[in-house]
């Protein structure tokens, strides 16, 4: 068990993630429930020999994290697993609660060898097809779970394959919403199904030189950047967006950043960055 700061999570948490899991409980010395599954959690930790790692994160002390990761209520526990968050409870589990959820834990679900984990591997080594098989293999082990279908879309996105990842999203259940990357994937879809009849982004660029108002350009401009993964553009249009009109689109500025923030949850210093920005602005 380490504790852990905004400084050195990228290494403590995201870097170490992709050799073991990493659970991060995020905790406060005055919260009574924090004490109790604190040392479930460390012994638990010590079982698992290595299998996963346990990191704390005082909330009092690194309130930009908290905030990253949604933390409204603690003890509030976040599974990380090849720099993705892939999991998360709140309160206080059994023993037996614990189990189970340790027991998912992995990249995306289940333990390692699990057909999910080696779908990640292989698509991450460029074997799509071989990828494609252990993604199937993975929904159908666990149907109730939404997880492994949240990995699948994104990784149908990676590959273009727009028409699947939709039908792929249509079939998610309705307590995705609470699964972390729901919001990322919807707006990296809509971003890519609208890239299609945007102009290039000369073109919107152009219009937004000759006019700094055109908040319809900047907005276009920002969703064919998310559409091609380059994120930190779009959020330089959205957040110009917010600055000159928050009442643009119902504050489409603000939303759509909230959603490139989880875009980008292998990245927190990045994140970390354009919140306080976001945050300046809103003052």
């Amino acid at each position: 068990m380490s504790d852990v700061t905004l400084q050195n999570f990228e290494t403590e948490v995201i870097d170490a993630s992709r050799q073991a899991p990493v659970l991060v409980d995020f905790w406060a010395p005055w919260c009574g429930p924090c004490r109790t599954l604190g040392p479930m959690l460390e012994r638990l930790e010590a079982e698992a020999d290595g299998q996963w790692k346990l990191v704390k994160v005082n909330v009092d002390e690194n309130q930009e994290l908290a905030a990253h990761f949604g933390v409204r209520s603690i003890p509030h526990v976040v599974a990380i697993a090849d720099g993705q968050a892939v999991d998360q409870f709140i309160g206080v589990l059994p023993e037996s609660g614990l189990r189970e959820f340790l027991g998912r834990l992995a990249p995306g679900q289940a333990q390692a060898g699990s057909p999910l984990a080696h779908a990640l591997e292989l698509a991450a080594a460029g074997n799509r097809d071989g990828a494609e098989t252990l993604f199937a293999d993975a929904i159908a082990a666990d149907p109730e779970s939404d997880a492994p279908r949240l990995a699948y879309i994104s990784f149908l996105l990676d590959g273009n394959a727009i028409d699947r990842a939709r039908a792929e999203f249509a079939a998610l259940s309705p307590r995705a919403e609470q699964e972390d990357g729901y919001g990322a994937l919807r707006t990296r879809i809509d971003a890519m199904e609208n890239a299609a009849g945007l102009p290039d982004a000369a073109t919107l660029a152009g219009r937004i030189d000759a006019d700094p108002r055109d908040l319809g350009a900047r907005l276009d401009l920002a969703r064919l950047m998310i559409a091609q993964q380059q994120y930190e553009p779009a959020l330089e249009q959205l957040l110009a967006i917010v600055r000159t009109d928050r009442g643009f689109e119902d504050d489409i500025g603000r939303r759509t950043m909230l959603s490139v923030f989880e875009m980008l949850a292998d990245r927190p210093e990045v994140v970390s960055r354009w919140r306080r920005q976001l945050s300046t602005s809103l003052n």
